[in-house]
């Protein structure tokens, strides 16, 4: 039987909890808070990091400091976060290729289970396929042909292993039942340029980052990755549309803490986020990047994580993608 002074002992510790909860959120934000993105400025996760970052200061009432801090294709980011303390003064927005293929890559210095904790999940988006306007496809299908012809001759670039750009060419490989070349970059800024300068042949990359180089005619973009149509390209049809049947694969972005991160500071975030992620300025700012707004509260997001793990682990085991560290 528990006696009275273990259940006035609980009750206690439960109401300084939840107290202590209370005043960490009364007084959180007290100085900056860094919003860490993992890749170089330009892409799709930075640019919605920069449309968050301005409301969230003015509801926060601190400055919000967009960090890009590039390196293996994300995990430098993301281990600075992992390691930094709980405290919600260091956050981090970083999409699929980190959250759920590269654990399946390598081993980590960080569990992405164990070592954040979910505020929420921004958005998604689908890329498109591009070639350079040399090499002798205006569809997929005849790129497909082109492919087959010359097995391992046409190389396709990305930001690097285990990233948007390399699974949805790795997916499209496995798919056709063609062989193409991974030349793995340092930024998929760096990648397109080389495939508008013809040093590579094709490119899956975001829709946002395309299309200036799609209008001005450097590039010809194929078709688009995501399972419809994308409203920044309708007339462009989907892989799957385009020949290759079930073909689907978008990337998706999310925001995360340290974890041990205190709950009333996670829902605080995930609350001032969601509002912001309603404003008819920002979904605008996101559907012309090619974006569609998710959020959801941190409970769903780890939800995501979780489906989304399982779901790259097959494609990992299916296409064969390794790190080039393994044998």
């Amino acid at each position: 039987m528990k006696s009275p002074y273990s259940a006035l002992a609980l009750a206690s510790a439960l109401w300084s909890a939840a107290a202590l909860g209370a005043a960490i959120d009364a007084g959180y934000p007290s100085r900056p808070v860094r919003l860490v993105v993992p890749f170089a400025p330009g892409g799709t996760p930075d640019i919605q990091a920069r449309v968050i970052a301005e409301p969230l200061r003015e509801r926060l009432g601190t400055p919000i400091v967009v960090d890009n801090r590039v390196g293996a294709n994300g995990i430098v980011g993301m281990e600075i976060v992992a390691r930094a303390p709980a405290d919600g003064y260091t956050l981090i927005i970083a999409t699929v290729g980190n959250w759920a293929v590269h654990p399946h890559l390598s081993k980590l210095p960080y569990d992405v289970l164990t070592d954040f904790a979910p505020v929420i999940h921004v958005a998604t988006s689908p890329g498109v396929l591009v070639v350079n306007t040399l090499v002798g496809a205006n569809t997929v299908k005849e790129l497909i042909a082109v492919a087959k012809q010359n097995p391992g001759k046409l190389n396709y670039g990305s930001a690097g292993i285990g990233g948007f750009g390399h699974v949805s060419a790795e997916l499209f490989a496995v798919m056709t039942q063609t062989r193409l070349t991974h030349v793995p970059y340092k930024s998929t800024v760096t990648a397109m340029t080389e495939v508008a300068t013809g040093q590579i042949q094709v490119l899956f990359n975001s829709t946002v980052q395309t299309i200036p180089h799609i209008a001005a005619g450097r590039l010809r973009a194929l078709a688009t990755t995501g399972a419809a149509r994308a409203a920044v390209l309708p007339d462009l049809p989907t892989i799957a549309e385009a020949g290759v049947p079930g073909y689907e694969n978008s990337t998706w972005s999310a925001i995360a803490a340290p974890a041990r991160t205190a709950q009333a500071v996670v829902r605080r975030l995930n609350a001032e986020i969601a509002r912001i992620l309603q404003l008819p300025d920002v979904q605008e700012r996101y559907a012309a990047s090619g974006s569609t707004i998710t959020g959801g509260t941190p409970e769903e997001m780890r939800r995501v994580l979780e489906t989304e793990l399982a779901k790259y682990r097959k494609l990992v085991k299916d296409a064969g993608i390794r790190s080039e560290a393994q044998p």
